[in-house]
């Protein structure tokens, strides 16, 4: 049981921010809840700020106090990130939702963290750019920032990672760090954008920043076709990236995804696997891209090639992809949720998606199989039945088996999902005791009350 928050403490955030604070039970508890295997955690009070100055007198408020402050944006993360381990109070960046600078002559943009991906290109539309990362959910700038997000366009565009210019963040002391300028490079001393990039909020709160923008592509096309088997599809991945073919899109679906996205989207598509692809460029260049990608697809079996050439088909096309999630749901009306990412190696690929394929098939539980494959990242979405604990191990042993792996073929335990509370133990795997250590003594340099966001990253005994 989390002790109780103080009186004291909570008339002076009443004083703060009146009515844009709740102790409510059904508000605290909306807040300790996402799609993670793990029971809810709520904090005991939630705060919405509106500004840097009230995130500031926030954290000072908290660390005077003692209080666990755990970062909040859309909740839209997957491996237990906003749950309060610990109680204490919850940050709703949601109302920081302003747009500070567009710089279309630096293709960049400044942005409070409760700005959202597509109200950001919904203010970019009439400048003739975009801002690329595109993890499916409307997700906040901010959280993709501290989730070190990517999503279906990462292949030729890059993650969060590399379209982060600038932070403005507000550590657990309740000092402003700006990380960087807006030059778009700089040899100044250590790099702490990417430190803050994918922290998690466990090394502070993320109030502005700065993200790369790009031109909108002259001509875009995008395509989907069938294949008899796995192999096939991810042979045709190896083979278009290795060619550097750029490809702005290139995703994998199985047929088990592909008759949820049938029924939830309406379509008609071959229930076997899938590669949908999306190409950018000038028309002679994307034009070039199609021919070659065709001969490849031809090569290893594809068939059914699918054209979406008007706004309106693609629209249709991707919106059908990102909702694979909650058709998925549909699969099984009641269960639960449990997905897990891994990235590999892309000449692993074929390997590592091949034998999880088999693994999924053996273990008897309905788990579509969708991935970002064009850079190695795939995720796996297993329906269980909450109130049969066999099921729930069963899951588990699944992402055990998939994340060891892909450890074992040179990936990682997570490529855009982020470690959380679910992945901790890969995490000590994956880099060893020693990296493990020395980003503990970052996060105690920095955090040394262990008061943001408690309990993520970091497995308790590690």
């Amino acid at each position: 049981m989390n002790p109780p928050l103080s009186p004291t403490f909570l008339d002076r955030l009443r004083e703060l921010l009146g009515d844009r604070l709740s102790t409510s039970e059904a508000v605290c508890l909306q807040h300790g809840r996402d799609e993670s295997i793990f029971e809810a955690m709520p904090p005991q009070a939630v705060a919405w700020p509106t500004s840097t100055e009230e995130v500031v007198a926030l954290v000072k408020l908290c660390r005077e106090h003692g209080v666990p402050i755990t970062p909040y944006g859309a909740g839209s993360s997957l491996e237990g990130h906003t749950l309060a381990v610990r109680g204490g109070l919850t940050l709703n960046l949601q109302r920081m939702e302003r747009i500070l600078a567009l710089n279309p002559e630096d293709l960049t943009a400044t942005l409070q963290p409760g700005v959202t991906r597509k109200a950001l290109n919904a203010a970019l539309r009439d400048q003739g750019l975009f801002f690329p990362i595109d993890p499916g959910a409307d997700a906040t700038i901010g959280g993709m920032c501290a989730t070190r997000a990517s999503g279906t366009n990462a292949v030729r565009y890059g993650t969060m990672r590399e379209n982060v210019v600038n932070l403005r963040v507000v550590t657990p002391d309740g000092e402003v760090v700006d990380t960087a300028r807006r030059a778009r490079k700089s040899a100044a001393g250590y790099d702490l954008t990417r430190l803050f990039v994918g922290s998690e909020g466990t090394l502070g709160v993320i109030v502005e920043a700065t993200v790369r923008l790009h031109p909108l592509p002259e001509h875009v096309m995008a395509a989907v076709c069938a294949f008899p088997e796995v192999h096939g599809a991810i042979d045709t991945v190896v083979q278009v990236i290795q060619m550097g073919v750029p490809v702005a899109r290139c995703e994998f679906v199985d047929a088990v995804a592909i008759r949820a996205i049938n029924a939830f989207s309406q379509l008609a598509l071959p229930e076997s696997p899938h590669l949908f692809f999306e190409f950018h460029g000038s028309q002679a260049g994307v034009k070039e891209q199609v021919e070659v990608v065709e001969a490849i697809v031809a090569d290893h079996g594809g068939q059914d090639f699918q054209w979406a050439a008007t706004p309106e088909a693609r629209s249709r096309l991707w919106e059908a992809r990102h909702n694979v999630y909650f058709a998925a749901l549909q699969l099984r009306p009641g269960c639960r949720s449990i997905v897990t990412d891994a990235c590999v190696p892309i000449s692993r690929l074929a390997d590592c998606l091949v034998q999880t394929a088999d693994d999924l098939r053996e273990s008897g539980l309905i788990a579509p199989m969708v991935g970002h494959v064009g850079d190695g990242n795939f995720h796996v979405q297993m329906l269980v039945d909450d109130a049969a604990p066999h099921e729930l191990r069963a899951a588990e042993a699944l992402n055990e088996r998939l994340v060891r792996r892909a450890l074992s073929m040179d990936g990682t335990c997570t490529g855009e999902h982020g470690i959380g509370l679910h992945k901790q133990g890969f995490l000590v795997e994956e880099v060893g005791a020693a990296g493990v250590d020395l980003m503990r003594r970052i996060k105690h340099a920095l955090d040394p009350a262990g008061l943001m966001n408690p309990g993520k990253v970091f497995a308790p005994h590690a």
